[in-house]
């Protein structure tokens, strides 16, 4: 949905009394009669992060930094028929922080599709996890409100028999089950016909104890997504023989569940820059796509370390494509490291047989983008169609819908892809700034298309991000992901506007700049949870500017850019052109002049004419030859809400730029 915002001239209200026509349309109220963006201020727990020196002024990781974390041993088993997962889960839970902890919280996302919870997006009733056994500190905990844990939405609390002392750990078992639904988490899970099943926010999870805000226990809702852990996974699944199964971490059994031809494809895949067809329709079936097993039953085994979540794709029916992709210098001895790509997809599916070349090209590209090398021994992604629409993103995984073109097939596998570097390895809470993930990933995203592609992705951003604020349906990126006012404020706060401003932050430092400030910002951060003042903070000490007017203007406020051209006049010193600034962001006003002889020149007027509250500001250019046309941001770097404006073309008189007397 589209609207326009029309730009209101601003009037200055007077207290009551006598006042002077003069005084009112005096210059000097005119040239305040703007906003200025005022100073930030950090929350205390951040405050109080930075007292403690876990976090600092300049977006380095405090000296006493630190994140807990949980090691999990998990065995389930799924059945079919009843579209049924069953399973125990044994977690290590090491309390890394200062605090004894008499109180765990873990996240049981299932719980969204439990009767009567309360969620902001339709789902399936199917009952929610059911937990039939808490055991810590070798004690059977009682469940409900006067019992030792109770379960409340898609968190669940417990007290423990001792409290867990800082630098000690303590062990959780947890036996679980619960019935599948077809679109589960709101449509990041579930199941599709009678060959595949997708297992994710399947299993209790730790909720993140942190050193900004305590326990993170804000409940699921369906839409805002996730803030997790890291921790180390080992995981067997009990599937039955010819389902294929692929997942987050490295598969430690392979020998044991796949037939020696469907290891050889694999390993020459291991080494091949073209595809290689791992699985095809003719290996389908027990024997063939997997071993054979006595019980009916194979058993995979998978091992992830330093992952905030695990995911596994379980399927019949697919065909699997595999090749390698180059990654950089991953391990530091300067040689090329590479990761296995993988597109797993039913025959219903046939534009993804360019998945694992779109695939292969996200990973490689994003590497060098962000400036680190993907770190995984595999990247693969599975078509999900009947449960996902798009796509959605997982440690090492991503499921995506059906895509109907090649485009939009690259589109969607670059931005899932994309998410790995966030919030995969910098790990962000989605549930209260989507924006730092969704935001970066659409950026991150939008450069791989340009590269595959060519062109400028990003207009699509920049329009999108303009066309809902002109509809006054715009809330601020800061405001918490769930408590936006409507699904197009949610959207453009998290993707559009956020993606713009990266590249609006890119062209206001400079490409080489900005890179090294955003290499270091996933440096300092990886496998860590950064808050939106380490990303601010990390910027401004790398960049050695103070940014703080950007991140008010842009991230906090539902303001405006819009520079124009209020007049153009040629004189003896040069030429002389006064800009109008008539919204309320403050950005440079950057002016490219055409020349009669078809040369250019470039000029300035700095954003500290903004903020020191001005409207107006001119600058004299001196040029070699009559200006026959003036554009403020002529490369389209900044979002201005009306290019209308930015342009002043010469009237056509053969004395247009006679010198005036």
């Amino acid at each position: 949905m589209r609207n326009i915002q029309f730009a209101l001239p601003v009037v200055l209200l007077l207290a009551c009394g006598t006042t002077s026509v003069a005084a009112a349309q005096s210059p000097v109220s005119a040239e305040r009669a703007r906003p200025l963006p005022y100073p930030i201020d950090l929350p205390r727990g951040f405050q109080q992060a930075i007292a403690n020196g876990t976090r600092s002024t300049t977006g380095v990781p405090g000296p006493t930094y630190w994140q807990n974390w949980s090691r999990y041993t998990i065995r389930a088993r799924l059945d079919v028929a009843n579209k049924r997962i069953d399973g125990t889960a044994r977690i290590v839970y090491l309390n890394r922080s200062p605090k004894p902890l008499p109180v765990l919280a873990l996240q049981i996302i299932q719980n969204v599709h439990a009767e009567g919870v309360v969620r902001n997006r339709p789902a399936e009733v199917t009952g929610g996890m059911e937990i039939t056994r808490v055991v810590a500190q070798d004690r059977e905990l009682r469940a409900g409100r006067g019992g030792d844990y109770v379960v409340l939405g898609t968190a669940l609390q417990l007290r423990l028999p001792r409290p867990l002392a800082a630098g000690d750990s303590t062990v959780l078992e947890l036996d679980f089950g619960y019935r599948i639904p077809q679109e589960g988490a709101g449509g990041r899970m579930g199941w599709s016909r009678d060959n595949l099943f997708y297992l994710a926010y399947w299993y209790p999870q730790m909720a993140v104890f942190d050193d900004v805000g305590g326990w993170q226990t804000d409940a699921f809702l369906g839409n805002a997504e996730f803030y997790m852990g890291y921790g180390d996974y080992d995981v067997t699944l009990e599937v039955p023989e010819g389902w294929l199964v692929l997942g987050t971490g490295r598969l430690t059994n392979a020998q044991a569940v796949l037939p020696v031809p469907i290891m050889a494809r694999l390993a020459a895949a291991q080494t091949s820059d073209t595809v290689v067809h791992v699985l095809t329709a003719a290996d389908f079936g027990p024997g063939t796509a997997t071993r054979r097993a006595e019980s009916g039953a194979l058993a995979w085994r998978f091992a992830a370390d330093s992952v905030r979540d695990v995911a596994y794709s379980i399927t019949r029916q697919s065909l699997w494509d595999a090749a390698r992709t180059p990654v950089g210098d991953r391990d530091g001895d300067g040689g090329v490291d590479y990761t296995l790509v993988s597109a797993v997809y039913r025959e219903t599916a046939p534009v993804w047989a360019s998945a694992w070349r779109y695939a292969q090209h996200s990973i490689a590209f994003l590497s060098r983008w962000t400036g680190y090398p993907y770190p995984w021994p595999h990247m693969t992604a599975v078509e999900g169609e009947d449960i996902i629409g798009g796509g959605m993103e997982y440690p090492m995984m991503t499921l995506i819908g059906g895509a109907s073109n090649d485009r939009g097939l690259y589109g969607v596998t670059a931005h899932e892809l994309a998410h790995m570097w966030v919030p995969m390895i910098v790990g962000n809470d989605e549930r209260r700034h989507a924006w730092m993930d969704e935001g970066t990933t659409s950026f991150n995203g939008g450069a791989a298309s340009n590269d595959f592609y060519g062109g400028r992705s990003e207009l699509g951003n920049y329009q999108g991000y303009l066309q809902i604020t002109r509809a006054d349906m715009e809330g601020p990126i800061m405001t918490w992901s769930d408590y936006h006012t409507n699904g197009w404020a949610y959207g453009t706060a998290s993707y559009a506007k956020p993606a713009t401003l990266l590249w609006t932050l890119r062209g206001l430092l400079g490409p080489e700049t900005f890179a090294k400030a955003y290499h270091t910002y996933i440096r300092r951060w990886a496998f860590k949870h950064p808050q939106p003042w380490d990303l601010f903070n990390t910027f401004s000490d790398v960049s050695g500017q103070n940014l703080e007017w950007f991140w008010r203007s842009w991230y906090y406020e539902t303001w405006t850019l819009d520079q124009a051209v209020q007049s153009v006049r040629s004189g003896r010193n040069g030429t002389t052109v006064v800009v109008e600034d008539r919204g309320r962001v403050p950005m440079p006003a950057r002016l490219t002049l055409t020349l009669a002889d078809g040369a250019t020149a470039r000029a300035e007027i700095p954003v500290d004419r903004w903020l020191t509250g001005a409207r107006r500001g001119e600058i004299t250019v001196r040029t070699p030859s009559p200006v026959v046309k003036v554009e403020i941001d002529a490369e389209q770097v900044f979002p201005d809400a009306d290019r209308g404006n930015n342009v002043w073309t010469a009237p056509p008189t053969a004395d247009r730029a006679r010198p005036r007397q």
